[in-house]
């Protein structure tokens, strides 16, 4: 696998430098990206540049991933109108640990000659003093050569701390480092950190001096939707990677909703299918839309490699049961711990044994015993059940269904349906 030919087709190459090339076919190489811990996970906005990484050591070449546990302490300019809010030490160690959990799900960490290493740049400047620091990197790039970089000039205007000002220095000393002690000669990432990738690429040179470059820079395109706005938020915000923060569920739902236009992109960017097999599933595709397949097929790649098999299946079950044809079935094959996943922004409601108990009807656990939370009165309840309007558990339900007809699933829940809207009733 040629690395720079996967990233052409797949529409994942922006820029590198002259040289990149013919050093990636000359050898295996060691290469790195950076991820600032500045959340405890990942979102789907950092998986094109973790995909440069999987595609990287899918090529042969050793992947390095970088925690910045330093760099995180100041945040980076770039792409951003206000400086970032400082977080604490203990924070961004928390958050390094999700990240580096995270990473082991895309690439591979063995005793292979290319396996993944992850390495984090406090280690190296928790022993550099200022000085220290201002002689070993300040010395070799100028204020004109660090001011004419994108993500400095766009905050000229409103205003940028030193702070902020030398972040393009530290990250090209750790690119410094790497090169000095593990050999790296390659940095990657989104397009909008080519000028701090390329401050680390002339710092080498300058410190090696040499004429020419022994360090190179590339860069994939950032990822927005055909109609040109960010991609990877959704109305709730962000798109986690962490289970805790984007429920399997949620995460599956995200790329099942993805418009049409956007699809051929997404499954080139985020899936390791073939080719063949991304035109083929773009050609059934265009025959049969309403089937979303390229939908489906983007979101059990991503939601297996993201959640394993099981968050996959589970997620499946869960729009089954929201929004498909799910049967009563489907619904006794939900475990307990389950629930609490599927039914997630769903509507429910708490009904203690006693108040089922006093329950005469159907029409009292739908009005009463649930305090007005599905059917605000009697009435409303019994015209819904008299215009066939009602399920429960999947099942079509009237005034003579029997209280003691009903089955509630793991001897706790009801599922009702009114419509296409769910609810579901818990037994304390």
């Amino acid at each position: 696998m040629d690395f720079i030919e996967e990233l052409r087709w797949r529409g994942m190459l922006q820029d590198m430098m002259p040289g990149t090339e013919e050093q990636l076919r000359k050898e295996p190489t060691a290469g790195y990206i950076g991820f600032d811990p500045t959340a405890a996970s990942l979102h789907i906005g950092n998986l094109a540049t973790i995909m440069l990484l999987v595609h990287f050591q899918r090529a042969g070449h050793k992947p390095y991933a970088l925690v910045g546990g330093a760099t995180g302490m100041i945040g980076d300019p770039s792409g951003r109108s206000t400086e970032r809010d400082f977080l604490s030490e203990e924070t961004l160690r928390h958050n390094q640990e999700g990240i580096r959990a995270q990473l082991t799900r895309f690439l591979t960490f063995d005793d292979s000659a290319n396996s993944a290493e992850m390495v984090n740049n406090y280690d190296w400047f928790k022993g550099i003093s200022f000085l220290g620091f201002l002689r070993e990197a300040g010395t070799h790039l100028t204020v004109n050569y660090m001011v004419a970089k994108d993500s400095v000039k766009k905050r000229l205007e409103t205003g940028l701390s030193f702070t902020e000002f030398s972040y393009q220095l530290l990250q090209g000393y750790d690119f410094y480092w790497l090169y000095k002690n593990k050999g790296v000669r390659l940095q990657m990432g989104g397009s909008d950190q080519w000028g701090n990738i390329t401050t680390g690429t002339e710092l080498i040179r300058r410190k090696e001096g040499r004429e020419e470059y022994q360090a190179f820079a590339l860069t994939t395109p950032l990822i927005t939707k055909a109609d040109g706005t960010k991609f990877g938020k959704s109305a709730g915000g962000n798109i986690w990677l962490d289970p805790a923060m984007t429920s399997p569920y949620q995460f599956y739902q995200f790329w099942l909703n993805a418009a049409d236009a956007d699809c051929p992109r997404l499954i080139r960017v985020f899936t390791l299918l073939s080719r063949e097999e991304i035109e083929e599933l773009e050609r059934q595709h265009n025959e049969a839309p309403h089937l979303r397949i390229l939908q489906k097929a983007i979101a059990k790649e991503v939601t297996i490699r993201v959640h394993s098999q099981t968050g996959y299946d589970l997620a499946v079950k869960a729009s089954e049961v929201l929004f498909g044809k799910a049967t009563i079935d489907t619904l006794r094959t939900i475990q307990e711990n389950e629930f609490d996943v599927i039914f997630e922004g769903v509507p429910q409601t708490n009904v203690s044994r006693a108040d089922l108990e006093a329950a005469k009807d159907l029409i009292d656990l739908l009005a009463v015993a649930t305090r007005g939370e599905i059917y605000s009165s009697k009435g409303e309840a019994r015209r819904a059940l008299a215009q066939n309007a009602v399920s429960i558990n999947k099942q079509k339900s009237n005034e003579t269904t029997a209280l003691s007809d009903l089955e509630w699933l793991q001897n706790r829940y009801l599922v009702v349906s009114k419509g296409k809207k769910s609810h579901l009733i818990r037994l304390d």
